[in-house]
């Protein structure tokens, strides 16, 4: 996603009075920009880079209702209201099936050696961002069998 269009994103939220989903939008751009900053480039900031730092605050939003205890239900609400916003504006992943044809496609040798480290490390490396690494795990797990 353009760094541009998330920032045109919050203020659409914020005209028109959407405060909740303009500060998670507001929470996206202040990450991103962080990014950016530590990576030293404050114009012209990549999709790439946008995009993972969007999948950052979803991985911390899932996490905050993870851990959120279940007395506290106004604070679950507000957190999976967080995680709903967030999720908007991530990148599309891979499901299992789309991670196991690629995986068999173009990693067969890889696969081949039932070396689980070693494809792990090896298609991690094409993976990151497109899927969840758990998914990836679990696909690379049956796959070694």
């Amino acid at each position: 996603m353009e760094f541009k269009a998330l920032q045109a994103e919050m203020i659409k939220a914020l005209k028109a009075g959407q405060k909740d989903r303009k500060d998670s939008i507001s929470m996206l751009v202040a990450a991103v920009k962080k990014a950016a900053i530590d990576a030293g480039c404050r114009e012209d900031i990549p999709e790439d880079m946008v995009d993972a730092a969007i999948l950052k605050e979803v991985k911390t939003a899932k996490e905050q209702v993870d851990t959120c205890p279940a007395s506290r239900e106004d604070l679950l609400a507000q957190y999976k209201a967080h995680l709903a916003v967030v999720e908007e504006f991530a990148p599309k992943q891979l499901s299992a099936e789309e991670i196991k044809a690629l995986l068999t496609e173009k990693y067969a040798e890889v696969i081949a050696s039932k070396n689980r480290g070693l494809i792990m490390k090896t298609v991690m490396a094409d993976l990151k961002g497109k899927a969840d690494g758990k998914v990836i795990s679990a696909v690379v797990g049956e796959l070694c069998k």
